[in-house]
């Protein structure tokens, strides 16, 4: 029987990336190192086919890119409540389920953390965004039922779900010197979650929170949701994306769809889709834009030209400068540009809808504006820029409080007792 060490792991499985941090009962929250010394990774996972071996994180994405023959999945959180959760795909020979892709990496994770503490965790707090799935609660029950399978699978005992944006909140309480009421903005790769919370010194070691939460919303929407967006109106146009064949309609757009879309890319490179794209070559009046389209599926650059995008999102936002995606895969020194005020107009749909349920959140708690305290951000796409501006301009007096980005969620989920 496996000993029994008093504590918690709290796992924040991202969409983009993952965290772990471990807390005895009494003890304070530290974050497990992933890899190396970095206490995130990117939720990614590598299936070598050149020599059998699978790998995570950084070290997935960096075979990847070196051109190391083989499959690499990520945004797979984003399947969670899919019919395709499921359906299996082809890896090195073996048919595996994308179910089972996600317990591979969950048993990653438990081993660092064993590694890491010197002893197998049993119990584990799993963050979970508000919705997996948006308007069908029925779905949204089976993403958590399928993640909790996963986690059992792999060996967790006691597994149990707290919301992300309310382990955020309780991972920011502990440095607060007075009561406050706080709006926690989560934002992640796939999904956007809100809460309005009463936290303070004098609330922490209460027992029961539910009186101090005063509203959760959440929305659909995250960094790859942005990725997507960016890729379709400043990459895809270059292989054909709303260009007027000569009957002088539009290619149809599907492969464009899911050629930005992380977790739909691979499809893009089966024979079927191949062939499919082939017989669009009629719908092209320039036909070295089908031409780079094919090059694309056959060489699979679909997820190189994903990184590169969101790299170029990053730098945007990080130096609020212009800058390039570049595709040299493509063509030698071949980019398209990205630019603060491509990333304003192509994003301000999406911010909108986003900034949208941050209001419905404070409306729904029965407060107006100016009522909130602060604002406490966490996850690595609140870091966006426009984002911010978005959010200051719907709460102008309110100041944002930027917190560990990566490791919040992690760290306050180790606090749901």
């Amino acid at each position: 029987m496996t000993p029994s060490h008093p504590g918690t792991l709290g796992i924040d499985f991202g969409t983009s990336n993952s965290a772990m941090a471990w807390a005895t009962p009494q003890g304070t929250a530290r974050l497990i190192p992933l890899e190396g010394d970095a206490l995130a990774m990117p939720t990614a996972v590598f299936y070598n086919a050149e020599d059998g071996s699978t790998h995570f994180g950084r070290d997935a994405i960096g075979h990847y890119l070196e051109g190391t023959e083989g499959r690499l999945m990520r945004s797979l959180k984003s399947l969670l409540g899919s019919p395709l959760l499921m359906e299996t795909t082809l890896v090195n020979h073996q048919q595996i389920s994308f179910q089972d892709i996600i317990g591979t990496f969950l048993t990653t994770l438990r081993e660092r953390a064993t590694q890491s503490l010197g002893f197998a965790p049993q119990r584990v707090v799993m963050g979970r965004p508000v919705h997996f799935v948006d308007d069908d609660a029925e779905r949204d029950a089976q993403a958590e039922t399928s993640l909790r399978q996963a986690a059992q699978a792999v060996g967790f005992e006691d597994v149990s779900f707290q919301l992300e944006p309310i382990a955020a909140a309780l991972d920011y309480e502990r440095r607060l010197t007075q009561d406050s009421t706080v709006l926690v903005v989560d934002l992640g790769g796939g999904t956007s979650d809100f809460t309005v919370v009463r936290l303070g010194p004098e609330r922490m070691h209460q027992a029961d929170r539910s009186a101090d939460i005063l509203a959760t919303t959440g929305v659909h929407i995250g960094g790859t949701d942005y990725d997507q967006k960016l890729s379709l109106e400043q990459v895809m146009p270059l292989l054909g994306y709303r260009h007027i064949g000569p009957e002088q309609r539009e290619v149809p757009n599907r492969v464009f769809f899911d050629l930005s879309t992380w977790h739909l890319i691979h499809w893009q490179y089966q024979p079927k889709a191949i062939a499919h794209a082939k017989t669009l070559r009629s719908n092209y009046s320039d036909l070295r834009l089908h031409e780079r389209l094919m090059q694309v599926l056959t060489e699979r650059h679909g997820h190189h030209i994903a990184h590169e995008v969101e790299q170029a999102k990053i730098r945007c936002s990080v130096s609020d400068a212009d800058t390039g995606i570049d595709l040299s895969c493509l063509q030698r020194a071949l980019q398209t540009p990205l630019g603060v005020d491509d990333m304003q107009s192509h994003l301000s749909q999406l911010l909108a809808r986003t900034v949208a349920s941050a209001r419905e959140c404070v409306t729904r708690a029965g407060l107006q504006a100016q009522q909130i305290d602060a604002i406490y951000l966490t996850g690595g796409s609140s870091a966006l820029r426009t984002f911010q501006r978005a959010l200051q301009t719907e709460f102008p007096d309110v100041p944002l409080v930027e917190g560990d980005l990566f490791g919040g969620v992690a760290s306050g989920l180790t606090y749901s007792r």
